[in-house]
């Protein structure tokens, strides 16, 4: 990827005005490859952010993004759900309707809130290959908080790396327990977690990272019941790769990865 290829050439500084920098600069997670037989790791790289889609789930295993002061703007909320027609001929087609009358939210993973700098960006986050069937409280409260914490920190001079994710099978929405929706083609996740790098704005991102970079792991149940403080649910990234065989971070070096991916963050919430 052109983008990648450039920040990993520039020299790292720390500083200067906000830009927006490849939505994948500190690795693919799954190694996932723009490959219609890879069909559960489909690699779909957007403007707005990259993810990987698995077909028979209906839903991304994984969405990353690049979130800094760049990215945002005054453009209005969108709320043009509608099916991803980039995926391959002849796959299952998640619509905006799929998930009527479940008691799941159509739940972005790169919200319409990081992506408000014109139109066009925040209609991509509307997508459904940006969606998971998520339990209103999750997402209305919990997420919604958590989210909104990133975009304070962004508002202090920082730019963030956020990669979210699900795995498992089966929720609790408003309207009870499901494990697939829209007769099988989208299943339901059983947890939710979320990867956060905080970065003072500056170029060479992946190489600024170091042992004392701030990161915030967060895996949730996909339950409507669950606490609307996000930052009980902290825990480290090394605990998100065992549940899901993913190798996050992967860009940055060796030792700092080992260091940084072991720690539960205790940083502020607010």
């Amino acid at each position: 990827m052109t983008m990648l290829a450039a920040c990993t050439e520039q020299e790292p500084t720390a500083g200067g005005p906000a830009t927006r920098d490849d939505n994948l600069a500190l690795g693919n997670p799954s190694g996932a490859v723009a490959d219609a037989t890879q069909y559960g790791n489909y690699l779909l790289v957007k403007p707005q952010y990259t993810l990987s889609y698995h077909r028979d789930r209906g839903t991304p295993n994984w969405v990353s993004w690049h979130l800094s002061s760049a990215w945002l703007g005054s453009a209005a909320r969108q709320d043009d759900f509608r099916a991803d027609n980039t995926l391959p001929a002849g796959w299952y087609q998640v619509s905006a309707s799929s998930y009527s009358g479940s008691g799941f939210d159509r739940g972005h993973n790169c919200p319409s809130a990081d992506r408000t700098g014109s139109s066009s960006d925040n209609s991509a986050t509307f997508l459904m290959s940006n969606m998971i069937p998520q339990a209103p409280q999750n997402n209305q409260q919990t997420w919604a908080s958590l989210e909104n914490y990133c975009r304070t920190l962004v508002n202090s001079g920082n730019e963030l790396y956020i990669t979210m994710g699900q795995y498992g099978k089966g929720g609790t929405g408003s309207a009870g327990y499901y494990t697939t929706l829209s007769s099988g083609h989208v299943t339901v996740p059983k947890r939710i977690w979320k990867v956060i790098v905080v970065l003072p704005n500056g170029t060479g991102d992946a190489a600024r990272v170091t042992s004392s970079t701030r990161v915030i792991a967060v895996d949730t149940p996909n339950d409507n019941s669950l606490n609307p403080n996000w930052s009980t649910y902290r825990t480290s990234v090394d605990a998100i790769e065992q549940a899901t065989g993913y190798d996050l971070l992967s860009a940055v070096s060796g030792t700092v990865q080992n260091t940084l991916e072991a720690k539960v963050d205790n940083g502020p919430v607010q």
